[in-house]
């Protein structure tokens, strides 16, 4: 048996959208269960992120502390943003939340894994890329707004990460399973085994 997930789509009866905002909206769909039962079903609409684990020469990873106010704390996270353009190529939106986020540039890029954060609720898709072999990006730096203007910005060694993942101290979903993702791969067939970085992405293709 191929441990593997597969696409598949249920009727809708009907659908609308009770909400829509800047970036995202609500939707509710009328779906035929098994039994042939309709039952309502409300999810968020998501364009899809990216979010970029970068590690440096040093075996440290660049997080970011923010505030996110939907669950009222300051979050240690790897850089991450949304897929602004439909069909947007995700690496090019990865190096551009680099950037902006941190002033940094990666050479090697490499994806880490694809996830949906929370896919009873959300049809949100994300992509983690691992970025190595960093350097200071050139130019002026990016003008933060809104929460990232007293954004702190550190490098942690990947064991400390893997500790406070672990002890229940660290919550950001794409850190959590970066850096996991990040110790599976070492522990496995190394990171230069992992997908390139223009590997297709079903849950959100895109174009080269």
């Amino acid at each position: 048996m191929t441990i593997k997930d597969t696409p598949e789509e249920w009727e809708i009866r009907g659908s609308e959208t009770p909400f829509t905002g800047a970036k995202t909206s609500v939707r509710t769909d009328e779906v035929v269960m098994p039994d042939g039962s309709v039952a309502r079903r409300d999810y968020q609409v998501h364009p899809g992120s990216v979010a970029v684990l970068a590690l440096d020469g040093d075996d440290r990873v660049l997080v970011i502390r923010q505030y996110r106010h939907p669950v009222r704390e300051r979050l240690w996270e790897i850089p991450a943003g949304l897929l602004d353009v439909p069909g947007e190529n995700p690496l090019h939106a990865a190096r551009r939340e680099l950037y902006e986020e941190a002033h940094v540039k990666a050479e090697d890029w490499r994806v880490l894994t694809d996830v949906y954060t929370t896919p009873g609720g959300c049809d949100e898709a994300v992509r983690i890329f691992l970025a190595r072999d960093l350097s200071e990006a050139e130019g002026e730096r990016f003008a933060a707004e809104h929460e990232e203007t007293d954004m702190e910005l550190a490098r942690v060694p990947v064991d400390e990460l893997v500790r406070g993942v672990l002890a229940g101290d660290l919550h950001n979903s794409c850190l959590v399973v970066g850096v996991l993702s990040l110790a599976a791969a070492r522990g496995g067939a190394g990171l230069d085994a992992l997908r390139p970085a223009e590997a297709p992405w079903p849950a959100r293709p895109f174009a080269s």
